[in-house]
């Protein structure tokens, strides 16, 4: 396939992670590539969007900043589990940041700081920076729930593109990835 989505090998980055009890990275790692948000969207989180009574929801709604539209996202068991024991670790409630800085009380990290920690993250699985980064992350489940289905619509909906030519352009997909559709299904 001609896909040019360029996506994690999460497995072993999250086993680092579950080795050195990072709860914090782990949990955003986690929610980053459960989300599907571009890193304004991510950092912004607050434990009210994705949390209700003291539990991680299944599926949450946020409005993104770029387009001022709602896109919803899955959060999966173990991004479910991951989160609350951060938010637990860290005390946190409904109207606070999921990620808050370190340096600015009442203030979330910034995207730059999100940068650092991703790269961080590339390089210590001995991938390249220059391949992999915060986009990689938003990119990554999108382009394997591409792989797997073949349903632009549904990846369109899940990323919250207004246009179904972006969302293509997203992928990468071309017009060999249309002929290997059309040649597996016969009538």
């Amino acid at each position: 396939m001609a896909l040019c989505g360029v996506y994690w090998p999460a497995k072993s980055l999250i086993q680092g992670l579950e080795i050195a009890k990072n709860i914090r990275e782990l949990a955003m790692f986690n929610m980053a590539i459960d989300c599907k948000l571009r890193s304004c969207d991510m950092v912004k989180l607050l434990v009210r969007d994705i949390s209700r009574n003291g539990e991680v929801m299944d599926r949450a709604q946020v409005i993104q900043q770029k387009t001022s539209q709602p896109v919803q996202f899955e959060i999966t068991k173990k991004t479910r589990e991951s989160v609350e024991a951060w938010i637990e670790l860290r005390g946190l409630s409904g109207m606070d940041y999921l990620w808050p800085s370190r340096m600015r009380k009442f203030d979330h990290i910034t995207t730059h700081q999100y940068a650092r920690l991703v790269k961080k993250w590339i390089t210590s699985i001995g991938l390249d920076p220059s391949v992999y980064a915060t986009h990689s992350m938003r990119r990554s489940k999108a382009t394997l729930i591409y792989k797997k289905t073949k349903n632009i619509r549904a990846v369109q909906l899940l990323l919250g593109h207004t246009n179904m030519s972006s969302t293509v352009r997203y992928l990468g997909v071309e017009v060999e990835d249309a002929l290997e559709i059309a040649e597996s299904i016969e009538i």
